[in-house]
């Protein structure tokens, strides 16, 4: 009977093991909503400077209390503008001093990367290249345009990609079907937290 509570024992620690980490060596941070969990890995060989002031951020505390403010779709951009599909998030509503007092990034395009924003991939959101400091977006399907070289930034140079979802697709569907009014959820969807969970 106790040769056989131990093998219970150690069938439970190892199924609890798999549900909570993956199977790569790469840090998986989580984004916890009310509609779920969203977790992350972090490609750190292709893109090692973004990961690395993403994982900085996260352990500074920066996403405290940040939001999901911005969707894009194909019935909410202008006809004649290429477009994306993607949910973006970071403290640009909810606590935009903050960035006040942190660094660029240093641009990491896909060209250097290898990356493609594709179904899933996690990306810097930027004006001009290398002024990406806490906003990302996370993509829905194919999205050629946002690599170096596509057609949706004029300067050709694309977005930093930088992770993929692991798990939580159907959240990120879930949370870009919200209300929005002009691009923007309307109210912002909020973030719980962000954490590295592996």
């Amino acid at each position: 009977m106790k040769r056989w509570s131990t093998f219970l024992a150690v069938l439970l620690c190892s199924c609890l093991l798999q549900c909570t980490s993956y199977k790569t060596n790469n840090p998986v941070i989580q984004i916890k909503t009310a509609f779920g969990e969203i977790d992350i890995e972090l490609f750190v060989q292709q893109a090692p400077k973004t990961c690395a002031a993403i994982l900085k951020n996260i352990e500074l505390g920066v996403y405290d209390r940040c939001s999901f403010y911005r969707v894009l779709n194909q019935d909410n951009q202008p006809s004649n503008a290429t477009k994306s599909e993607l949910i973006q998030g970071g403290i640009w509503k909810t606590a935009p001093q903050k960035a006040n007092n942190l660094n660029f990034i240093p641009h990491e395009s896909t060209q250097q990367t290898k990356l493609k924003h594709i179904n899933g991939t996690v990306s810097l959101a930027r004006r001009e290249p290398g002024t990406a400091k806490t906003e990302f977006f996370i993509c829905m399907g194919e999205q050629p345009g946002l690599d170096y070289g596509g057609e949706n930034m004029p300067d050709g140079e694309g977005y930093a990609a930088f992770g993929k979802v692991i798990k939580g697709m159907a959240v990120v569907k879930k949370i870009s079907t919200q209300n929005e009014s002009d691009e923007y959820f309307d109210p912002p969807i909020s973030i719980i937290s962000i954490t590295r969970k592996q």
